[in-house]
């Protein structure tokens, strides 16, 4: 028989009924050990193992005070095989105060006002207040002021006293929310006050990558968008523009009052420049101004007395077709005349251009028709065509291998030399597409109708360039035949 084995038996039996019916039980620390301390079971002697982090509710360095004192532990956890047993404190603790804080929120109801709380703390998301050294309630940074708010240690010091107005009572959570704007009037009701399209001072509060929230009045506070910046500037930044306290000047644009919501505007303040430059150019008319910036397509010319940059395209610096080549002639701060092509104010954009300034030289064309004579001067010959430029004109054209004459083996470019002059047909006209074409073969053709017409047939076009070469053949042939 052994009387120490009857009672660890007994003392399982009593921690097994305790933990089925979730009661607490008497014990007291022992010692440490690894991980958490060692608990004995009062009543039995059993020994249990108390976690660490199952000790108190809050982090202790020192736990002498709590060394071989009777106090409550719950089971909560027990290996009916291996005979093992785990307990907390922090849940007796915890349970206590779950029960006492019930108690302290049946006490508030929204609409309350709580005098002097203490401010214990804060976070980004709003500010910790201790109420009669009972409970913690938290303001959220929405409710601390009807004014923009980055962080709570803007407003407050830890240790200052505030009246709070209960505005939130959640039993469940065990939670009292609170707010410390609404003890004052609303801002938002002074907006009756304020005019649509009429220019008010307003107070810089803080700055965005997209805008700034500027004040318009204490606690009333409305968002300047970066594109309400600036008529002229692209993507305009107003951490740039402003500093956090400048006064500037704006232009209501909004007001919603069920959102909430006003909306301002800086640029409106100052005179459309697009608008201006509307009413003091007419399209057509010719402006000078300075190459701002240059990229792959096009030129950005800043037009004289307007903070304005026009747009030249690369297809309108010339008349010819090497635009890229021209683009690369221009350079950052060089002067140009340049014509106004198009104004869109309500787009804020101006078009430009600089071939525009000068006569087009296809217009030497407009008077000509399809099939008409005209004489050209070589320019310069390949194997493929001839480069030829009218007489008169600056357009220069080309003469493709197969429209230089009616017989193939004629048809040869080492045939012209750069400077001389021949006539050639006109093949192809277009104004509107700005197209021609040129043939020495359509003129040969026409040339040889004409004589057939004349004179029935067409040996008697002595005259016509390459005539007498048939003759010559035959000549050639009959004496072979001799």
């Amino acid at each position: 028989m052994s009387a120490s084995k009857a009672l660890k038996i007994k003392g399982w039996d009593q921690l097994v009924d305790a933990f089925e019916k979730n009661k607490p039980i008497m014990g007291k620390i022992t010692s440490k050990c690894k991980g958490g301390v060692i608990v004995e079971h009062i009543e039995t002697g059993s020994l249990m193992f108390c976690p660490g982090s199952q000790i108190s509710d809050k982090p202790l360095k020192d736990i002498s005070h709590l060394m071989n004192e009777p106090q409550k532990f719950a089971l909560i956890k027990l290996d009916k095989v291996r005979g093992n047993a785990c307990v907390s404190r922090r849940q007796i603790i915890s349970s206590f105060k779950k029960e006492d804080k019930a108690k302290i929120i049946e006490k508030y109801k929204v609409g309350d006002v709580i005098k002097n709380a203490i401010v214990k703390g804060y976070s980004n998301f709003g500010c910790f207040f201790d109420v009669n050294s009972e409970l913690d309630v938290l303001v959220h940074l929405q409710e601390i002021s009807y004014s923009r708010v980055n962080h709570p240690e803007e407003i407050f010091n830890i240790g200052e006293k505030h009246d709070l107005l209960v505005i939130s009572v959640d039993k469940e959570k065990q939670q009292v929310g609170c707010s410390i704007k609404q003890l004052s009037p609303d801002p938002f009701d002074h907006i009756t006050n304020y005019e649509l399209n009429k220019e008010y001072k307003v107070k810089v509060v803080k700055l965005m990558d997209f805008g700034a929230f500027c004040e318009l009045e204490a606690g009333l506070t409305t968002l300047l968008h970066s594109s309400e910046l600036s008529w002229t500037k692209k993507n305009p930044s107003a951490k740039k523009m402003f500093k956090i306290g400048d006064e500037i000047s704006c232009v209501i644009t909004e007001i919603d009052k069920e959102k909430r919501r006003v909306s301002i505007s800086h640029k409106l303040t100052q005179e459309n420049p697009y608008t201006k430059l509307e009413k003091t150019y007419e399209v057509g008319s010719i402006v000078e101004g300075v190459i701002s910036s240059i990229n792959d397509y096009a030129i950005y010319i800043k037009i004289d007395g307007f903070d304005i940059d026009g747009f030249l395209h690369a297809n309108d610096l010339t008349y010819e077709k090497n635009q890229e080549e021209e683009l690369k002639k221009y350079k950052k701060g060089e002067k140009l005349k340049v014509k106004i092509l198009e104004i869109k104010s309500n787009e804020q954009k101006v078009r430009v251009g600089l071939k525009q300034t000068e006569s087009d030289p296809f217009d030497w064309f407009k008077d000509k028709k399809i099939n008409e004579t005209i004489t050209v001067k070589v320019v310069q010959s390949d194997l493929k065509a001839l480069l030829v430029q009218p007489e008169g004109s600056k357009v220069k054209l080309k003469i493709k291998k197969s429209q230089i004459a009616i017989n193939a083996a004629d048809a040869r470019t080492s045939r012209f030399v750069g400077g001389e002059r021949i006539d050639a047909a006109i093949s192809e006209l277009d104004i509107t597409k700005r197209k021609v074409s040129l043939s020495i073969k359509l003129l040969e053709e026409l040339q040889n109708k004409e004589a057939v017409s004349k004179f029935g047939s067409e040996a008697s076009g002595k005259n016509l360039p390459f005539s007498s070469l048939s003759d010559k053949l035959n000549k050639t042939d009959k004496k072979k035949k001799d």
